[in-house]
This record gives structure tokens, sequence and C-alpha cells, in this order.
């Protein structure tokens, strides 16, 4: 020891280890690779979930479900392969989730679905019988997802009539209706009716009986739905929803007075005063519009909040267009329709002069609705057809052809730009524009007019013209417009009788301002100028700026 402590006084100093040195450093921490990693498989499992790529999800969990431990991740995994209709897959993940301590009724389910879906109707029955059995609170809505999701609907049909019958189903008025309404689906109508029957009759709750009306008012029998139908108001007298659901039985039923007088007494929510306002609509009734508005506007503020769209499309129709603003814009951004909203705000501010706010909002619409294909291109149209309405052909033109680059069929849309190089003078294009809407849609009877009256009025391809027209007044041989096209076809062949006669009958039908032209020009040309003048008076009137009549004056009078 003294040799020893000696030597280790007398040793050279030596340096300080360096960090390289250090234990630590020399550690290697074992990193499973992808295939043997746990995390990585769910994770790539989740991000194929993202991208409705069931297949890859299903492949990772697949080989998740034997590096984990957690019986959620094999339940996940043999969901997965089902829906994948991976039978082995879906084999290997049951046998590991019942190791890893699944419940009989989940087990039970997933294996019926498995069988099902190998078209094995025996091992399904076997496994839905132990569904039942396991005495679950749930099993029978696990029952009915089984069913639902079957490949085969005949086979869960007949499944579904087999095992959920009165002597089984437990004293639940859900499960009853549940199973009513999965027959119903399934093709098996008197199954459902059996049921939704026997519910009412052990039950007698509202909601056994409002659904054994509406099944029996299916079966075409109406007096047997509104007896059924009234005993459950009777339980319920508040219920709104089985009062829409009486009131939509006997408006279809043919009924709207009586659907009417029902929805008017009793308590109100936002969907009672919609479907009042319907009924109040579909019969044309001013009357009970105005005095629904009145109404609605002393409702609670959560109804009126709820109903701010319907507020503002009475105040529209009662011309109560500054109203109908401040209505429209309570309507709140989570609400169906405030889109529509929107839109019917950006027509007022037009219709009110204020031409510049409209085309903003139309424009924020646009933005705001980029990614949703159905309101972007309502907005895009409403927007080109104001500036056709302002006669601003120039900006008319972008707008349609921008939504054109990215709708290039559209129909409304080619007509709508067709129109405008029309009224703007560029025949050519426009002629383009109605001959593609032609070859979309052959025949249209609304493209065929516009393409021969713009044919007509530039004076060329008469026979063209009139071949269009032709088929047009076919189509619909009360329509003034169609007959405007016609007589005005006529005076460009000089068969000046004939057009004056078609023209005064289209006038007469409808006061329209460029009609009114053609016939007082053709008069003109007639040597009937006092009658063309009182014409011209009276289309003056109707529209004191209108152009068609001041370039029919420098023809007429250079």
């Amino acid at each position: 020891m003294a040799l020893v402590l000696n030597a280790c006084a007398t040793a050279p100093s030596q340096p300080p280890i360096s960090a390289a040195a250090q234990p630590l450093a020399h550690m290697v921490v074992a990193t499973p690779d992808a295939e043997h990693d746990l995390l990585a498989q769910l994770l790539a499992g989740e991000m194929a979930l993202g991208h409705a790529d069931l297949g890859t999800a299903s492949a990772h969990y697949d080989k998740a479900m034997a590096l984990s431990v957690d019986p959620e991740v094999a339940e996940r995994a043999a969901g997965l392969a089902i829906a994948v209709h991976d039978s082995a897959a879906a084999q290997r993940a049951l046998d590991r989730w019942q190791q890893l301590g699944a419940r009989p009724a989940q087990l039970a389910q997933s294996r019926a679905e498995l069988a099902l879906d190998r078209g094995d109707a025996v091992e399904a029955r076997r496994q839905l019988e132990l569904l039942i059995g396991s005495g679950g609170k749930d099993v029978w809505r696990q029952f009915g997802r089984v069913l639902v999701g079957a490949r085969d609907q005949a086979q869960a049909a007949r499944l579904l009539e087999a095992l959920a019958t009165p002597q089984r189903l437990p004293a639940d008025d859900q499960a009853w209706l549940a199973m009513s309404e999965l027959g119903d689906k399934l093709g098996r109508h008197a199954y459902a009716m059996g049921i939704a029957e026997a519910a009412a009759r052990r039950f007698h709750s509202a909601e056994t009986y409002a659904w054994a009306a509406q099944m029996k008012f299916k079966d075409g029998d109406h007096k047997g739905a509104a007896a059924l139908l009234q005993k459950a108001l009777a339980k319920s007298p508040d219920n709104t929803r089985l009062r829409l659901t009486y009131a939509s039985m006997l408006s279809e039923a043919g009924d709207d007075a009586a659907a009417s007088r029902l929805l008017a007494h009793g308590a109100q929510d936002a969907d009672i005063y919609a479907m009042r306002a319907g009924l109040a609509a579909r019969q044309k009734d001013s009357k009970a519009l105005v005095a629904l508005y009145d109404e609605l506007r002393k409702a609670s503020p959560k109804v009126r909040e709820r109903s701010s769209y319907l507020l503002g499309q009475l105040a529209e129709m009662q011309h109560h267009d500054t109203q109908a603003l401040d209505w429209y814009a309570q309507v709140g951004d989570d609400d169906p329709h405030v889109f529509d909203a929107d839109l019917r705000r950006a027509l007022i501010l037009y219709q009110q002069g204020q031409h510049a706010q409209a085309h903003q909002l139309l424009g924020q619409l646009q933005l705001d609705y980029l990614d949703q294909p159905v309101q972007l291109r309502q907005a895009w149209q409403a927007d080109a057809e104001l500036y056709l309405r302002e006669k601003n052909y120039v900006k008319a033109e972008t707008a349609f052809s921008r939504a054109l680059q990215v709708l290039p069929n559209d129909p409304g849309l080619l007509y709508g730009r067709g129109l405008t190089y029309a009224e703007a003078g560029q025949i050519d294009q426009a002629v383009q524009d109605f001959k593609h809407l032609l070859k979309i849609k052959p025949g249209d009877v609304d493209a065929s007019n516009a393409l021969g009256y713009t044919l007509a009025d530039a004076d060329r391809d008469l026979a063209e013209a009139e071949q269009l027209i032709r088929a047009a007044r076919m189509a619909k041989p009360n329509d003034p417009a169609i007959a405007d096209s016609w007589g005005w076809l006529q005076y460009r062949m000089g068969h000046l009788d004939q057009a004056e006669k078609t023209l005064r009958g289209a006038w007469l039908a409808r006061k329209d301002a460029d009609v009114g032209v053609h016939l007082g020009e053709v008069l003109w040309k007639q040597g009937r100028r006092q009658d063309a003048q009182r014409i011209f008076d009276q289309v003056r009137r109707l529209d004191p700026h209108s152009s068609s009549l001041q370039q029919a004056m420098k023809r007429l009078q250079p």
C-alpha cells in the first residue's frame, strides 16, 4: 500500500479527461428501424387516414398492432382490415385483440362484420347471437352497425328479420325504433311496419306513435298516419318536431291550409317559422307573410337570431330593403345561409344605386369561397351580370371569362358571356359562345333563341337564324322574348306585315323596352311614323335611358 501511495504521489500530473473520453460518449442507444418502430407505424397509419388511403393505413396498423400491447390499436387494425376487405389481416388483428383482453361483445361485433364481409351468413349469425346474448346496454346499437355496413344488404336484411324479433328486443323503445328504421332502409318495409306498430302498442310514447305514423303515411294510409300523429301530439303537445312532421304530412297530402293552421298554434321556434313562411309563399298568401314578419320580429332573441335570413327574405318580399340589409348582415358565420345572405345584400345594394359597394362585396365573396365551387360560381356570375346590366361590357366580359377559365363548359356562364359579346357588338365572339353552348346542350331553347336573334340583329346568316328561332318557337310558342326574335327576323327578311303582327303580339304580352323599339322601327319603315312615335313615347316612359331606342333613332333619323 505504501508503494502504491508513493507511486501515486510521485506520478506526473495528467491532463483533464476530455469530453470525448466521457463514459456517455461510448454509449450506443438502440434505435429500431421504421418497420419495428410502433410510433412510426401509428403515425404513418394516421397520415394515410388523413389522405383517405385506407389500404395504406390498414397495412401500417397491421404492423403496429403486432408491436403494441394496447387493445385499442388491435381494434383499429381490425376495423381497417375489414374496411379494405383484407380477411387475413382482419383475422390476425382479431386474434391479437382477443389476446389483449377485448370485451366479448366488441369481439363478437367485429367477427360478425368480418363474417358478413366474407359472405358467411352462418358465422355472422352465430356472432350476432353472441353479441345479443352478452346483455350489454349498447348491443342493439352494435347489432345495427354490423348490418348497416354489410356489403350484401339482402343478407343483412335476412339476419335482421331473423334476430331482431319482438320477442328478443329489449324494453327500450329506442331499440325498437332503430330496428324498424333499419328494416325500412334495407328494403324490408313489411318488417319495419310490423315493428313500428308493435312498438306503438307496447310503449305508447310520442316517438313510437310518430314513427309508426311516418310508416303508415309512406304506405299510403294518410288517415291512419294522422290518427297516430294526433296521439303523439297528445303525449307531447309542445314538441315542435312532431308538429313539423305532422304539418309536412298534411302538406304532402295537399292540405297546406291545415298544415299552416297546425303550425300557427302552440310553441314556435325557428324551424316552425321557416315552414310557415314556406307554406304561405307557396299559397301566395301575402297577408300571411306580412303577419308572419311582424310576429317573427317580436319573437325571442334566440329565435330571431336563428331566423335572420328568413327575416331578411320576408323584409325583401315587402320591399323593406333597408330592413332586409340589416337582417342579412346579422346572419352568423355558422349559419348555412350566410353566403346567400351576403349575395342578397350585394343585389340590394346594387338596386339602391350603391354599385361600387355591391361589386366590392361580391369580390370579397369570391375570395372567401375560393374552395367552394358552387358558391364561387354564383358570386362570379352575379358580379358579371351586374356589370352587364350597367352596360360595362369590358368588366362583364372579364368577370365571365375569369369564371369560364375554371368552369369552361358552364352553360350559364357561356350564355352570359355570349349576351355580353352580343350587346358589345362583338358578334363573332357571341356566335362562338352560343354555338359552344349548343354543343354542350343540343336544342337548348334559350341558347337557340339567343343565337338566332344575334344573327338576325346582325343581319347575317338569316336562314340559320330562321331555323334556330323556329325551333325555339315550337318549344315555347307563348314566350314574348322568342316572339320578339321572330318578329325582328321577319323585319330583317323584309316581311314587314308579318313582323308587325308578331311584334305587336309580343308588345301586348309584355311591355318590354326592346320589343317596343322593334315594333316602332317596323311601323316607321311602313311609313306609319305617328304610330311609331306613340310606341317610342311609351318606351321612354318605361326606360328613359334606353340604349336600344337611342340606336334606333340614329338609324331612323340620321
